[in-house]
């Protein structure tokens, strides 16, 4: 089957994006391409190529999609990996570092992946323009390997929080800047989860 052809079959998803500073250029081209193929993306961060850390943007991301309110996220870093470790700490969450387009495809085809992660200093954005297509529009083979993912998804049940749980909210540091700039109060309770960069703004306000 042709490229064209793959492409059709393709249903659009809903795509969550967030990188780091290091990511951040590499990101903007990912949404522009996931764009032009259809698909509904929201952007996570972080929003300049100013010094940031990685965890307050890709955690919300991947959070969106182990909450089901998204179908997948791609997220972009340094090397791919470390974004892959905060990922793949959610429930319903399965990530795959891919730096080559064979690597997207088994991700997808073997192991039913729902979140794609990124190294913007080992790829350019040639080759990481051919993993994200090949990566989203990979179907999940089934047969054999869908044995083999239901004994990842059984193990996972054991260490990972009842998906019965209330659904927490996430507060960044953007979420905080957007409030303040349309004069909008925030509602923080005993569920909401805020990150480690939200705290230290909150720590040097009130200091």
């Amino acid at each position: 089957m042709c490229a064209m052809d793959e492409k059709a079959l393709a249903r659009p998803f809903r795509v969550a994006v967030a990188s780091d500073h290091a990511g951040f250029d590499l990101k903007t081209q990912i949404i522009r391409l996931l764009s032009d193929l259809g698909h509904e993306v929201e952007d996570f961060g972080a929003r300049s190529a100013e010094p940031v850390d990685f965890a307050d943007y890709v955690y919300p991301a991947a959070l969106a999609v182990s909450d089901g309110r998204l179908e997948r996220a791609i997220l972009v870093d340094g090397a791919g990996y470390p974004s892959g470790i905060v990922a793949n700490m959610l429930p319903n969450v399965y990530a795959a570092v891919a730096n080559d387009p064979l690597s997207a495809r088994y991700a997808r085809e073997h192991s039913d992946t729902n979140v794609l992660c990124l190294g913007a200093r080992i790829i350019g954005a040639g080759l990481a323009g051919q993993i994200v297509e090949t990566w989203m529009i990979a179907k999940f083979l089934g047969g054999k390997y869908a044995a083999r993912v239901e004994k990842v998804r059984r193990l996972a049940s054991k260490h990972r929080r009842d998906p019965g749980d209330q659904t927490r909210k996430v507060l960044t540091v953007q979420d905080m800047r957007d409030a303040i700039l349309r004069r909008q109060s925030m509602i923080i309770d005993d569920k909401t989860i805020m990150t480690p960069a939200l705290l230290d703004f909150v720590r040097t306000v009130s200091g």
